[in-house]
């Protein structure tokens, strides 16, 4: 009788595997007189472009008098989908801008913004708008819940670099 209960508890504490979403995303080094570092939005969209979840937002959070929240309306397709309702910062969402490079951002099925979202197609979107600089915006397509492991590249063209997604089941 004792093995019997030892079981169902062992499965419990066994940890649910949880479906991996990684996505990389490429700051460019730009050759202009005044670099600043650009703002970036990342958010979920289904193929409508209705929004369906806030992944990042990356913006100056260090300015006086939260100065650098008037700047996130340049992010102008998140700002107009979602943005301008939030009261920044947002936990575990907001953070500062990122320097050159390639950056990585990791969710797994149990996140929030995962843990509920319904199977179906969506779209990662990454915006980016740099004082004295441009604006520019790129879609990676894929499937919720994955049933395979699938790799999606994205090229920016100026504000941002390589773009790569990659969700495993």
């Amino acid at each position: 009788m004792r093995h019997a209960l030892l079981l169902p508890l062992a499965l419990l504490a066994t940890p649910l595997l949880a479906a991996e979403f990684k996505l990389d995303v490429e700051i460019p080094r730009l050759d202009v007189a005044e670099y600043h570092r650009p703002y970036v939005a990342i958010w979920l969209e289904k193929p409508d472009q209705s929004h369906v979840a806030n992944l990042a937002v990356w913006y100056d959070l260090k300015m006086q008098n939260r100065e650098g929240e008037k700047w996130l309306k340049d992010l102008r397709q998140w700002w107009r989908r979602s943005g301008r309702s939030l009261q920044m910062p947002v936990d575990g969402v907001s953070a500062a801008t990122r320097a050159v490079g390639t950056h990585s951002l990791r969710f797994n099925s149990q996140d929030a913004a995962f843990k509920t979202l319904p199977a179906g197609e969506y779209r990662v979107v990454v915006e980016a708008a740099r004082e004295v600089g441009g604006r520019e915006l790129q879609r990676l397509a894929f499937t919720w819940p994955p049933q395979a492991a699938s790799h999606v590249t994205a090229q920016g063209n100026l504000e941002l670099g390589t773009l790569s997604l990659d969700i495993t089941p």
